[in-house]
C-alpha cells in the first residue's frame, strides 16, 4: 500500500527536448497555469540556445544525444535532486489538457493509493479519440469516451506521457534503462513496475494530448489484433530490437510466439514478399534477443 499523501506535495516536471519549439511553447505555458504548482526540468538535447528562460524552469543541457531513455532519465535525476516528491514526465510535444490535469493526477493518487498514475493521451486534431489504444471488451479502442467508461485501469500505463511517478519508485526500479534508447523503455519501465508490485493505473477522467501513433498500426483482424510498425528504419530498428530483448528479459513468451508468426505474415503476405523488411526486423530483433546493444544501425533518426 502506498504511504499516506502529503496534503501540500513538492512537484518536479522531467522533460525532455529534442526539436519542438512551438510544442514545447505550448507545454510550458500550459504547465505553469496548472492549479498545483511545478518546477520543470528540460533536458534539451537539441542544440538550441533560444530557450526564452521563465520562472519555474530549469534548462539542463546535454551535448550528446542520449535517446528517450537516456534523456529522460537525465530529466528524472535533476528533478529528484531537486528534492521532489512526484516527477511528472512530460515529453516536449505532449501537453495537460486542463488547468487541473496536476491536480486531479495527485489526487487520484491519493484515493487509489498509487506510485504512479497516468492519464489518457488524446490526439491534438481530435481531443476524443485516443493517440494509442486501450482493450475495451476484448477490442481495440481509440475512443475516448468508451475508454473513460472503465474508469481506473489498474497496472496499465502508456508512458512517459504524463505519468507522475513518486520518487520512492526510482529507488525501487531504477530509471528508464539507457540502453534501450528509444521505443521501448516505456514498456520495460511499466513491466519493471508490475514485477516489483507496485501500486499504478491509468485514471481516465484526466488527459494529455500527445501526437497519435495511428499511422504506425497495421491491422491483423479489424478491432481485434494489430501489430505496431514505425514509419521510418531509425525507429524500426529500436522497436524491433527491445521487442526482442523484452520478451527474453521479461519471459513475454505469448509476445514472443505472436512475433514470431504476424511480423512474417504481415512482410510475407500483406506486404507481398518484402523479404529486406522481413529480414530488418528479424535482424534487429535477435540483436535484442542477444542482448547485442553495441549493433544500432548507422540510420538517420
Amino acid at each position: 500500500m502506498a504511504p499516506e499523501q502529503n496534503k501540500n506535495p513538492t512537484v518536479a516536471m522531467a522533460i525532455l527536448t529534442n526539436r519542438w519549439p512551438d510544442e514545447l511553447s505550448i507545454l510550458l505555458d500550459t504547465a505553469a497555469r496548472q492549479t498545483v504548482a511545478s518546477t520543470a526540468f528540460l533536458v534539451d538535447a537539441s542544440g538550441r540556445t533560444d530557450i526564452a528562460p521563465r520562472d519555474g524552469l530549469v534548462i539542463v543541457p546535454s551535448e550528446l544525444n542520449l535517446g528517450g531513455a537516456g534523456g529522460f532519465s537525465y530529466a528524472i535525476l535533476s528533478a529528484l535532486a531537486s528534492g521532489a516528491e512526484w516527477i511528472w514526465i512530460m515529453d516536449d510535444d505532449a501537453y495537460p489538457l486542463g488547468d487541473d490535469c496536476l491536480e486531479y493526477l495527485l489526487r487520484a493518487a491519493q484515493d487509489h493509493q498509487l506510485d504512479v498514475v497516468s492519464p489518457l493521451i488524446v490526439a491534438p486534431e481530435d481531443h476524443n479519440r485516443l493517440s494509442f489504444p486501450f482493450k475495451v471488451k476484448g477490442k481495440i479502442s481509440y475512443d475516448r469516451a468508451a475508454v473513460a467508461a472503465l474508469g481506473f485501469i489498474p497496472s496499465v500505463a502508456q508512458f512517459f506521457n504524463g505519468a507522475l511517478v513518486r520518487r520512492s519508485v526510482f529507488f525501487k526500479i531504477g530509471l528508464p534503462d539507457i540502453r534501450l534508447f528509444i521505443r521501448g523503455d516505456e514498456v520495460d519501465f511499466m513491466l519493471r513496475l508490475r514485477q516489483a508490485k507496485i501500486p499504478f493505473g491509468t485514471v481516465t477522467q484526466c488527459a494529455v494530448c500527445h501526437p497519435a501513433g495511428w499511422p504506425e498500426v497495421e491491422n491483423i483482424v479489424k478491432d481485434r489484433l494489430a501489430i505496431l510498425i514505425p514509419e521510418t528504419e531509425f525507429k524500426k530498428y529500436y522497436f524491433f530490437r527491445n521487442r526482442g530483448y523484452m520478451a527474453r528479459q521479461h519471459r513475454r513468451y505469448i509476445s514472443f510466439f505472436a512475433d514470431m508468426l504476424l511480423y512474417p505474415y504481415v512482410y510475407l503476405v500483406k506486404k507481398r514478399g518484402d523479404l529486406k523488411g522481413l529480414s530488418f526486423w528479424w535482424h534487429a530483433y535477435r540483436d535484442g534477443w542477444l542482448r547485442r546493444f553495441d549493433r544500432a544501425p548507422h540510420i538517420e533518426p
